[in-house]
């Protein structure tokens, strides 16, 4: 036998006894810290946009947040308009007293909350689970998404189903936009109605969610070529989701606001032709 094997092996190390939750000296909160005030804000505005049930539609132009209106209070969009949603209002009935906005965020709503970038958008700015790479979190321990309410997280290819319908009713809002009493015409509000539908299709097809039901199963890609380019294209747009799922998000929050003014009367509603 040799020397090498005959020695005994040296003692295991005790792990560091470190108190503190990070030796880490950079500035690792600033990206939790904006991305909670982003979220926040928008979560703030969107909440107090939809409990107005007023100043939601400026003709030719409707609020995403209200889209569809499907309450018997839309009536007034539809008697300010030629074709805005003529079989969706009064899809509800009467019973619905409150504002229609509460029954067009829902879909909406749950993509973003059940959303693969969103999850580690909050549970890192808000859950702290855990804030940064290297940073300890304050939870005793982790569960996943096993239990109730994070359990819930499992039902994202539902919403992302539904949500390409509200892409399909935001998309004839915009093309509505185009639209005016006196026939066709463009305004500022045409083009910020069609970027806002633009921008939504875009997060939906980078969605984790679309690339993989284009070709995540696939064993052979040489078997199915469209797919495989298909896949190619969502793959390019999926490594842009988070940027793209930013961007949507404060467009839908601008577009809202746009309408909001423009129906107050706060600011002019310009038309170029």
């Amino acid at each position: 036998m040799t020397a090498a094997t005959t020695t005994p092996p040296a003692p295991a190390r005790p792990r560091a006894a470190i108190a503190a939750k990070t030796l880490r000296r950079d500035r690792w909160r600033l990206e939790p810290t904006v991305t909670a005030i982003i979220l926040l804000m928008f979560v703030g505005y969107v909440s107090w946009a939809a409990w107005q049930n007023a100043d939601y539609y400026a003709r030719p132009y409707l609020s995403p947040l209200y889209s569809p209106c499907l309450a018997s209070i839309c009536e007034n969009v539809r008697a300010g308009s030629h074709i805005v949603h003529p079989p969706m209002v009064g899809f509800i009935g009467t019973w619905w007293a409150v504002s229609p906005a509460l029954l067009a965020i829902i879909i909406p709503g749950g993509i973003r909350t059940t959303c693969y970038y969103y999850r580690k958008a909050y549970y890192r700015s808000i859950w702290r689970s855990p804030q940064a790479c290297a940073v300890a979190e304050p939870h005793r321990r982790y569960t996943g998404e096993t239990r109730f309410p994070l359990i819930l997280q499992n039902v994202h290819r539902l919403f992302f189903t539904l949500a390409l319908l509200i892409n399909g009713v935001l998309t004839w809002d915009a093309f509505e936009s185009f639209r005016w009493p006196g026939g066709w015409g463009m305004g500022v509000g045409s083009i910020v109605l069609t970027l806002n539908a633009a921008l939504l299709w875009l997060y939906s097809v980078s969605c984790h969610s679309c690339r993989h039901i284009i070709g995540g199963r696939l064993k052979h890609f040489s078997r199915h070529p469209v797919r495989y380019k298909l896949w190619g294209v969502v793959s390019k747009l999926n490594a842009r989701h988070m940027q793209i799922a930013w961007v949507s998000m404060v467009w839908v929050a601008l577009t809202d606001l746009y309408v909001r003014l423009v129906a107050t009367g706060w600011i002019p509603n310009p038309r170029f032709f």
